[in-house]
């Protein structure tokens, strides 16, 4: 037995890991102190009194700005459920290989592949590995008053082969996992009201129970004086920056935490 709290550092080779790790080699891979980096040789894991692990959860950033608004709400809901000692595993759209949306092959809708993307391209592993997931964390940002096309293809890939075009059973899945999706938006949070309920009520029935959270008003840019943005308020986006996205952060952690409660 070792006791809790101490550190232990255990070097294994690839061979002895799971496929699913081995096949994800540019993805990370985290869970309560334990990290896998893609590289094969090592984790390193800090023993102590929290939950152990009882679950896998599926992160998918859908904007093409590392460490701003979105991914950094989503890494804060990521955070929130590694607290509970899930396994996080996350893809990043705009840096995984070339993808495309649904090609209306109708391979998903044939005995043998019924509710799985056929088609093998970047997006393969990303839905394979969520049809193993235990609940999904996703999020985009607005462009153009949807969430952004590179989102957009592969919210086609994810739901379209649980489509069944069958009035007596429209949707195929029989294992609906929780989802948190994350909208981003220089406009109010309230404006995309409608929307995001379709949003919702598509996820919730295809996917599973969906929660939707959103941070409008986001500040863009650092400086917004290099900018001749008239619509914006660059002073006000700044401060809110600093008073009120901190408090979304946390409050995406929370939901992150919650998320296979």
């Amino acid at each position: 037995m070792v006791p809790s709290g101490t550190l232990l550092v255990t070097a294994l080779p690839l061979a002895a890991l799971d496929g699913p790790l081995k096949a994800f080699p540019h993805t990370s891979i985290r869970s309560n102190g334990l990290t896998w980096d893609g590289s094969g040789v090592m984790f390193l894991s800090l023993l102590s009194d929290t939950t152990p692990m009882t679950g896998k959860i599926v992160a998918i950033n859908g904007s093409p700005r590392s460490g701003w608004n979105t991914d950094m709400l989503i890494n804060e809901a990521i955070k929130g459920a590694e607290s509970k000692g899930y396994m996080v595993q996350k893809f990043d759209l705009y840096k995984i290989e070339r993808f495309t949306g649904c090609i209306s092959c109708f391979g998903c809708k044939r005995e043998a592949h019924r509710g799985e993307c056929v088609v093998k391209d970047g997006l393969k592993p990303v839905l394979d590995a969520i049809r193993e997931a235990d609940g999904i964390i996703m999020g985009a940002p607005n462009y153009f008053g949807d969430l952004c096309a590179q989102f957009k293809t592969f919210y086609e890939r994810l739901v379209f082969p649980y489509l069944t075009y069958n009035k007596e059973r429209p949707c195929c899945n029989e294992r609906k996992i929780p989802v948190l999706l994350i909208m981003t938006s220089n406009a109010p949070d309230t404006l995309y009201k409608d929307m995001l309920e379709n949003y919702k009520n598509v996820l919730t029935n295809f996917i599973g129970p969906t929660t939707v959270f959103v941070s409008g008003e986001t500040m863009q840019v650092k400086d917004y004086s290099k900018f001749d943005w008239t619509f914006f308020d660059g002073p006000q986006r700044v401060e809110r920056r600093e008073k009120v996205f901190p408090q979304e952060l946390k409050k995406a952690f929370d939901t992150g935490s919650a998320l296979l409660d």
